[in-house]
Protein backbone atom coordinates (compact mmCIF):
# COMPACT_ATOMS: atom_id res chain seq x y z
CA UNK A 1 0.00 0.00 0.00
CA UNK A 2 1.38 3.38 -0.88
CA UNK A 3 1.69 6.31 1.51
CA UNK A 4 -1.03 8.16 -0.39
CA UNK A 5 -3.48 5.28 0.05
CA UNK A 6 -2.65 4.97 3.77
CA UNK A 7 -3.18 8.69 4.33
CA UNK A 8 -6.50 8.67 2.49
CA UNK A 9 -7.73 5.70 4.53
CA UNK A 10 -6.72 7.37 7.79
CA UNK A 11 -8.43 10.62 6.82
CA UNK A 12 -11.64 8.75 5.95
CA UNK A 13 -11.54 7.08 9.37
CA UNK A 14 -11.39 10.50 11.00
CA UNK A 15 -14.36 11.75 9.01
CA UNK A 16 -12.25 14.10 6.93
CA UNK A 17 -12.49 14.01 3.15
CA UNK A 18 -9.40 12.54 1.51
CA UNK A 19 -7.17 15.16 -0.04
CA UNK A 20 -8.54 18.05 2.05
CA UNK A 21 -6.02 20.74 2.89
CA UNK A 22 -4.96 21.11 6.54
CA UNK A 23 -5.66 24.83 6.27
CA UNK A 24 -9.25 24.22 5.18
CA UNK A 25 -11.41 26.62 7.25
CA UNK A 26 -14.55 24.48 6.94
CA UNK A 27 -12.72 21.47 8.35
CA UNK A 28 -11.45 23.39 11.38
CA UNK A 29 -14.88 24.96 11.94
CA UNK A 30 -16.34 21.45 12.04
CA UNK A 31 -13.69 20.34 14.53
CA UNK A 32 -14.43 23.36 16.76
CA UNK A 33 -18.18 22.56 16.70
CA UNK A 34 -17.52 18.95 17.70
CA UNK A 35 -15.15 19.95 20.52
CA UNK A 36 -17.57 22.60 21.81
CA UNK A 37 -20.33 19.97 22.08
CA UNK A 38 -18.18 17.53 24.05
CA UNK A 39 -18.56 17.43 27.83
CA UNK A 40 -15.73 18.80 29.96
CA UNK A 41 -13.21 16.37 31.43
CA UNK A 42 -13.81 15.24 35.00
CA UNK A 43 -11.10 15.78 37.62
CA UNK A 44 -10.24 12.07 37.41
CA UNK A 45 -9.88 12.22 33.61
CA UNK A 46 -7.58 15.26 33.88
CA UNK A 47 -5.46 13.46 36.49
CA UNK A 48 -5.09 10.38 34.26
CA UNK A 49 -4.03 12.52 31.29
CA UNK A 50 -1.52 14.49 33.38
CA UNK A 51 -0.06 11.28 34.79
CA UNK A 52 0.36 9.84 31.30
CA UNK A 53 2.28 12.88 30.09
CA UNK A 54 4.44 13.25 33.18
CA UNK A 55 5.86 9.73 33.21
CA UNK A 56 9.67 9.66 33.43
CA UNK A 57 11.16 8.75 30.07
CA UNK A 58 14.68 8.05 31.29
CA UNK A 59 15.29 4.66 32.96
CA UNK A 60 17.37 6.34 35.68
CA UNK A 61 14.42 8.60 36.53
CA UNK A 62 12.09 5.59 36.68
CA UNK A 63 14.42 3.78 39.07
CA UNK A 64 14.56 6.74 41.48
Amino acid sequence: MTNQQTTAAAEETLGRPAGADHGDAAYWARIRRIVDQAPAFSDHQRAVIRAAFHQPTDQKERAA
